[in-house]
C-alpha cells in the first residue's frame, strides 16, 4: 500500500505541474491583459504596473517568477492592490468548503440510502421509484433545481431563507443551497450503489455468509455493502471536489459568497492572478480528493494495493 501511495503522490505532483503550466500559457495567450480597460490607462502608468507584476519580462521568466510567488504566497491581485491571491482565495474558499461539506454529506446519505433500498428490493416498486427519482435528479440541471427549491421551501412554505450567508451562526441559510448542490450527486451515487450491490449480492462469499446463518442485515452491512460501495468510492473523488468547491450556479442563486463567484468576478475584472490561483486551488482539491478516493478504494479492496 505504501508503494501504491507513493506512486499516486508522484502522479499527483506531475498532474498539478501540468495544470499550472497549461493554465499559465492559456491565460497569457488570451486577448487583452489585466490592465486593459474600457478607458485607456496612461501609457506610463500601464508600463509601471506591468513592470510591477513582471509582465514586461519574457514568458519563461514570467513563469518562473509566477511559480516563486505562488510558492511564497506573494502572488498579488492585479485588481485589488495590496492584497495577495492567497488572501482572496482564503476568504472565499472556506465558504464553498462549508457549503460543499454539507452537500457532500447529504449526497452520500441520500444516495447510499436510496441505492441500498433499491438493490434490496430489486424489481419491486421501491426499486422503480428510487431509480425514476435518480433519473430525474440527473436530468434536471442545478439552475432549475435551485430556484425550484427556493420557490417551494422558501417562498411558498416559508420554512427556510432563500438567500444570504451567515456561516454556522445561521445554518438554515445553507440548507437549501446544500440540498440543491447535493441532489444530482445523490442521484448518481444511488445508481452506483444499486449497481454495485446487485453485482456482489449473488457472489459465493455472500451465499456462504447466508448459509452460515448470518442475519440479512449483517450480510448486507458486512459483505454486500462493502463490495457494492467500490464504484461509489471511485466516484467520490471528483464528486467531492465539485461539491466542496461549491457551484457557481448555486452560489449565484442563493447569494453565497464562495470561490465560484469570486472566480467569475475575477475573470470579468481581468484579475488573471486570482483566476490562476483559483484554478490551482481547484486542481489541488481535485488531486487530493482523487488520492483519498484511491486510498479508500485500496483499503476496501486490498488487491489494488498489492497490484501496485
Amino acid at each position: 500500500m505504501l508503494r501504491y501511495l507513493l506512486k499516486r503522490l508522484a502522479q499527483a505532483a506531475v498532474v498539478l505541474l501540468v495544470l499550472i503550466t497549461v493554465s499559465f500559457i492559456l491565460i497569457r495567450a488570451a486577448p487583452g491583459g489585466p490592465f486593459d480597460r474600457e478607458r485607456a490607462m496612461d501609457a506610463a502608468a500601464k508600463s509601471e504596473r506591468e513592470r510591477q507584476y513582471h509582465l514586461d519580462r519574457p514568458l519563461p521568466v514570467q513563469y518562473v517568477l509566477f511559480l516563486r510567488d505562488i510558492a511564497t504566497g506573494e502572488l498579488r491581485s492585479t485588481k485589488y492592490e495590496g492584497e495577495t491571491v492567497h488572501e482572496r482565495i482564503g476568504r472565499h474558499l472556506p465558504v464553498s468548503m462549508l457549503l460543499g461539506a454539507i452537500g457532500l454529506l447529504l449526497a452520500v446519505g441520500i444516495g447510499v440510502g436510496a441505492g441500498v433500498i433499491a438493490a434490496m428490493r430489486h424489481n419491486r416498486p421501491a426499486d422503480h421509484v428510487a431509480m425514476v427519482a435518480a433519473m430525474v435528479g440527473l436530468a434536471v440541471p442545478t439552475f432549475v433545481v435551485g430556484p425550484l427549491l427556493a420557490l417551494v421551501f422558501g417562498l411558498w412554505l416559508g420554512w427556510l431563507p432563500v438567500a444570504g450567508y451567515a456561516g454556522w451562526a445561521k445554518p438554515e441559510y445553507l440548507m437549501l443551497p446544500a440540498l440543491a448542490l447535493a441532489l444530482p450527486y445523490a442521484a448518481r451515487i444511488a445508481r452506483l450503489t444499486r449497481a454495485g450491490m446487485l453485482e456482489v449480492v449473488n457472489q459465493d462469499y455472500v451465499r456462504t455468509a447466508r448459509a452460515k446463518g448470518l442475519g440479512e442485515r449483517a450480510v448486507v452491512v458486512r459483505h454486500v455493502l462493502r463490495g457494492g460501495l467500490l464504484p461509489v468510492v471511485s466516484y467520490l473523488g471528483p464528486a467531492a471536489t465539485d461539491i466542496l468547491t461549491g457551484s457557481l450556479v448555486i452560489e449565484a442563486v442563493f447569494g453565497i459568497p464562495g470561490l465560484g463567484a469570486e472566480f467569475v468576478t475575477s475573470a470579468f475584472n481581468r484579475d488573471y492572478n486570482v483566476v490562476m490561483g483559483t484554478v490551482i486551488a481547484y486542481g489541488v482539491l481535485l488531486v487530493v480528493f482523487n488520492l483519498l478516493s484511491d486510498v479508500a478504494y485500496g483499503l476496501l479492496d486490498p488487491r489494488v494495493g498489492h497490484a501496485a
